[in-house]
């Protein structure tokens, strides 16, 4: 690699600032030297500031993942007898969807090595919810991962510190700089991970709406494209849906209150629109493998029920255990007779963050009980004086400013309305 005195760390940022394109040998000594340490957190923040207006074109862009990606490891599966698919969500309120679709489409013959993360802000984390799971543990060996595989079909833990360590740093270093929202640095983060991780194909669940990171349908298929792109300039097979967070999936939000949702998915019944997309990404997911399979033909018959408990038990957790159970309760009711026209995915997410579903900052620890459940669904007809919503948490003070995250989350109207479309677009 380049000696660390190659490029000049200013020089680099004072190009960016300008406009103008970084070479393909400058961006790669750039994140190999912040990887080493060589160029400064406060460099790093300004050049994230720099590409946050300025952009990275797509060679740029396929060069700086790249360059993320060699600085660690890289998994293999190709060891496997199935073909390998992964799934990955851009983020959203009651985004259970990981925990019933990585058991179905290894019921149907995949292999699904699914590396998740834990939760920041409203959007919940896939582990944080495994983890209400009494002794269910998220961190395997490579080893212990590819004998799941291979004896299963699925894993979900945590991703390992040798994937894209560079990645690690900078998201950090993001998050503190007001730099996160950057369409090119997300793609980038988000697909230095999962190229590293390794899969043959992964499919991108892509969030748009008032809870999702991308607020605006253009922005939120901006981003959907430029990870296809990468994914396939990479060789890894890669499609792209758009799916609706204006209101949050299903009917809970936050640990163990999504486990047990997932398992009435994996049961045959749960939210009529969490099934809905989980078996969508199932077909994308299991086309993409080449397996000729109906997902809900699966689902129904009871196998990924038992792949569920299945890798539940591979990784120290009882899936027949109860989950844990809040200390303290309230129940909000409707003011008034009429229909549930909208329900806003922020407000709900904010407030299962208030009542220590979330974290604040990285390393901050969150409740397994808490959370927030709502009893109808859009276009359902409501009467006043029944239960709206339920909020769990082991901390009383919390509930008061969780019931102010929701004065206004529920919209009640005279008129029924149409549940809304949950898939909005498909790019590939």
């Amino acid at each position: 690699m380049s000696t660390a005195n190659a490029y000049d760390a200013v020089e680099l940022i004072r190009t960016k600032r300008d406009g103008h394109r970084l070479e393909p040998a400058a961006i790669r000594w750039l994140i190999d030297a912040y990887t080493a340490g060589a160029v400064s957190d406060e460099q790093m923040s300004a050049m994230a500031m720099a590409i946050f207006f300025q952009g990275l074109d797509r060679d740029e862009l396929v060069e700086w993942t790249q360059a993320m990606i060699a600085t660690g490891e890289r998994m293999d599966f190709s060891s496997l007898d199935r073909p390998t698919v992964d799934k990955h969500s851009t983020g959203g309120v009651g985004d259970k969807i990981t925990l019933p679709l990585a058991p179905l489409v290894a019921a149907c013959g995949a292999a699904v090595p699914q590396l998740s993360g834990r939760g920041l802000g409203h959007t919940g984390g896939t582990l944080d919810k495994l983890e209400a799971i009494p002794g269910w543990r998220a961190s395997l060996s490579n080893a212990e991962m590819l004998n799941q595989l291979n004896s299963i079909g699925a894993v979900i833990c945590a991703a390992g510190a040798g994937l894209a360590p560079a990645d690690k740093k900078l998201y950090a270093l993001r998050d503190v700089t007001a730099t996160v929202e950057s369409i090119p640095m997300i793609s980038a983060s988000i697909m230095s991970k999962k190229i590293a991780e390794g899969t043959a194909s992964l499919v991108l669940d892509v969030k748009t709406g008032s809870g999702a990171f991308m607020k605006t349908r253009e922005d939120s298929r901006n981003l959907a494209t430029t990870m296809v792109e990468i994914g396939k300039g990479a060789g890894v097979n890669t499609v792209a849906l758009i799916t609706d967070m204006n209101a949050p999936l299903g009917r809970s939000a936050g640990n163990g209150v999504e486990v047990a949702e997932s398992v009435e998915v994996l049961a045959g019944g749960g939210p009529s629109d969490v099934v809905e997309l989980t078996v969508a990404l199932a077909r994308e997911m299991l086309s993409c493998a080449g397996i000729d399979t109906d997902p809900a033909e699966v689902l129904a018959s009871g196998k990924a029920m038992d792949t569920w408990k299945a890798m539940i038990r591979a990784q120290g957790g009882d899936p027949d255990a109860a989950l844990p159970a809040p200390r303290h309760t309230e129940v909000i009711t409707a003011e008034a007779d009429g229909y549930l026209t909208d329900l806003d995915a922020m407000a709900v997410g904010l407030a299962a963050w208030r009542l220590g579903a979330g974290r604040a900052k990285q390393g901050d620890p969150v409740q397994a009980a808490a959370g927030v459940s709502w009893h109808v669904g859009i276009g359902d007809p409501v009467r006043a004086g029944q239960p709206l919503f339920s909020l769990y948490t082991d901390t009383e003070d919390r509930i008061e400013r969780a019931r102010q995250a929701l004065d206004t989350a529920a919209t009640i109207g005279s008129q029924p309305v149409s549940a809304r479309p949950v898939v909005l677009e498909r790019i590939s």
